[in-house]
């Protein structure tokens, strides 16, 4: 059975492209601007070119042009002026748009387009943090939403992991500059959404340090064994959906009796540390709100 989404509704789009269905309705009756499909029952239904249309008008809004503007224009026009009044500042919110129809037309060239652009002008550093955690974020919603489904999920997921494994591999042919402390990177047990993580792996590596990167579900017990090896270890974490909310201090606690000595720090990160309480742990453990928090740490 095809599960694929190609068939919107109101909220769909709403949830796409931040724009309120009341409003979509408003300016579909005063403007014309989408023309929606119905159902037997009268309810909207909306196609990929719909969406398409709706994020390049939703850019021109954003961008100062008035939606009774914007309606005078040919699918085409809009498209063109789209393309004509992109800049590194409005770059940002084109390319998420563009990426996200990348992943919704499952079309691995556009992305590669989208990204080969904001890489003439930008780093991968910049681009990561001004555009992919964004794009993360939405992705995130918009599965929540059940706007998306797993398949488009994995497809962006993919690409994206891709291009960090290829900036990091440059990285990984020098040798480190910063020699005071090493880096482990581990995901706890079942804790599968290893992004961020593969981010962070980057970034060590661009600070000149040398960053050992282990990846998902990692038993605790097996990271001792790098201190046979290393001495001076970061051990760093991401925890996204493991360990469940109600067993993450238990786990902290473990991981501190289980790694902490003179040698060694813990660092974390993820949605589920903001359920870590601070104020019993040692101070060789940081907790971080976000990935950009702890790497300006490094």
């Amino acid at each position: 059975m095809n599960n694929i989404k190609n068939v919107f509704s109101i909220k769909d789009l709403e949830n796409l492209s931040g724009i309120k269905a009341h409003t979509i309705r408003i300016w579909e009756k005063r403007y014309q601007v989408l023309e929606p499909m119905r159902t037997d029952t009268n309810i909207r239904l909306y196609d990929l070119v719909s969406l398409q249309k709706l994020l390049n008008i939703t850019f021109l809004h954003e961008y100062g042009y008035k939606i009774s503007k914007i309606a005078t224009y040919s699918e085409s026009e809009i498209q063109t002026l789209v393309k004509q009044i992109i800049s590194s500042k409005n770059a940002k919110n084109h390319a998420i748009n563009a990426f996200k129809m990348a992943m919704m037309n499952f079309d691995q060239q556009l992305f590669l387009n989208t990204y080969n652009w904001l890489a003439e002008e930008k780093s991968f550093k910049e681009i990561f943090h001004q555009v992919f955690i964004p794009l993360l974020d939405e992705i995130g919603l918009l599965w929540q939403t059940d706007t998306i489904s797993p398949a488009h999920e994995h497809f962006i997921s993919y690409l994206l992991r891709q291009k960090i494994i290829l900036n990091s591999e440059k990285l990984q042919f020098l040798q480190p500059t910063k020699l005071d402390k090493v880096f482990v990177l581990s995901l706890p047990l079942n804790e599968i959404h290893e992004l961020g993580l593969m981010y962070m792996h980057y970034e060590i590596l661009l600070k000149g340090y040398r960053s050992i990167y282990l990846g998902e579900s990692m038993p605790i017990h097996n990271l001792k064994d790098l201190k046979k090896h290393f001495s001076s270890i970061v051990y760093v974490s991401c925890f996204t959906v493991k360990p469940d909310r109600d067993e993450v201090n238990e786990y902290v606690q473990e991981m501190v009796n289980e790694l902490l000595d003179d040698t060694t720090e813990l660092w974390l990160t993820g949605r589920l540390v903001p359920h870590i309480k601070t104020e019993s742990l040692l101070s060789k453990v940081a907790v971080f709100s976000s990935i950009a928090e702890l790497t300006s740490r490094l």
